[in-house]
């Protein structure tokens, strides 16, 4: 199976009042990717500029990030067209590779939009090298270096310049290079574009990474359906997914993000995390991430738990003098 390491540079509008922004709000104005082999050596390019159509004026801050003018873009190709050229180069046995989450969302949406066949009717698999690059070589795994700032850590040559979609690409790939020889044990922790959630319980993604689990839900008509589900609120363990003795019970701080904690009498203590994605007509997926965790996380999942009921006794007090109050100003 090829990598292919993608990299999109878009353009937006300038006004926001476009009535295309809702459905396409990033236009992609170039496509820049390299194909990877089985042993990481660079074996493809691919390098188009696209005319812009919905958005025909350059946005003003697109243009001095990435050196694209007008007069260039004038000369590309239609969206359709080089997305046709882009799928067939890539081939069908390839694993899309980006720096970070966005591009493959973009892609999506501006596929969908077109009405052209979307990289995959439900979750896109693909490895984010970003996310990767941290799990390999950074002690924090939360850090998330820019391209240009990972490319200097790794000790990578920049000899073109960066900010276009093909140098991006060009970086990305030889920083997967890199991770691939270096730490390949990393390179299992596939990510999930979720533009286009599961439509069905059998359509849903199920994914044992071993140090953790997730599984992407079918679409759900709303966060309330989706909360009152078992198969989504049901705390469990990551190693035998069993149903395990309640912790900490569910709470929230924002209302999209659901914590639970769990011990099982085989593994120990587990956490379980939900993340509602809302979609534009109001249905939504979750994801459920579920995690073995040491006592002290389970110390500090409890203070959250207790922060979250102080700010919901207060919210609820908050309610309960605007009620009343609205009642005094009502006419006797």
């Amino acid at each position: 199976m090829n990598l292919v390491v993608v990299d999109l540079e878009w353009n937006q509008s300038s006004t926001g009042r476009e009535p295309e922004v809702a459905k396409l709000p990033f236009e992609i104005i170039e496509i820049g990717a390299i194909k990877l082999n089985d042993s990481y050596e660079m074996v493809g390019e691919f390098s188009e500029l696209i005319k812009p159509i919905v958005y025909p004026r350059l946005y003003h801050i697109t243009s001095k990030i990435i050196h694209i003018q007008m007069e260039d873009l004038a000369r590309g190709g239609r969206f359709t067209d080089i997305a046709e050229r882009f799928a067939s180069w890539c081939g069908e046995d390839c694993m899309l590779c980006t720096w970070g989450p966005s591009d493959i969302t973009e892609l999506q949406r501006n596929l969908k939009f077109y009405g052209m066949p979307l990289i995959s009717k439900g979750p896109v698999a693909y490895l984010d090298v970003q996310k990767l690059y941290a799990l390999a070589f950074e002690k924090d795994k939360k850090t998330r270096l820019s391209l240009e700032h990972a490319t200097d850590a790794a000790g990578i040559e920049k000899d073109i310049p960066f900010h276009r979609a093909f140098s991006d690409a060009y970086y990305t790939a030889r920083i997967l290079a890199k991770i691939g020889r270096e730490h390949p044990e990393v390179l299992k922790f596939v990510s999930y574009d979720v533009t286009f959630p599961p439509e069905t319980k059998a359509e849903e993604v199920f994914a044992d990474f071993g140090t953790y689990s997730k599984r992407i839900t079918r679409r759900f008509k709303n966060r309330e359906a989706a909360l009152s589900d078992k198969d989504v609120m049901s705390i469990v363990c990551t190693i035998c997914n069993k149903q395990i003795k309640k912790k900490i019970g569910w709470f929230s701080t924002n209302g999209k993000q659901f914590i639970s904690a769990g011990f099982c009498d085989a593994h120990g203590l587990v956490k379980n995390r939900v993340r509602i994605q809302k979609y534009d007509d109001d249905s939504v997926c979750a994801i459920k991430i579920v995690k073995p965790i040491e006592n002290d996380s389970l110390v500090r999942l409890q203070e959250r738990s207790a922060h979250a009921e102080e700010l919901r006794k207060k919210r609820r007090e908050a309610e309960k003098k605007a009620r009343e109050a609205a009642k005094r100003s009502l006419p006797k």
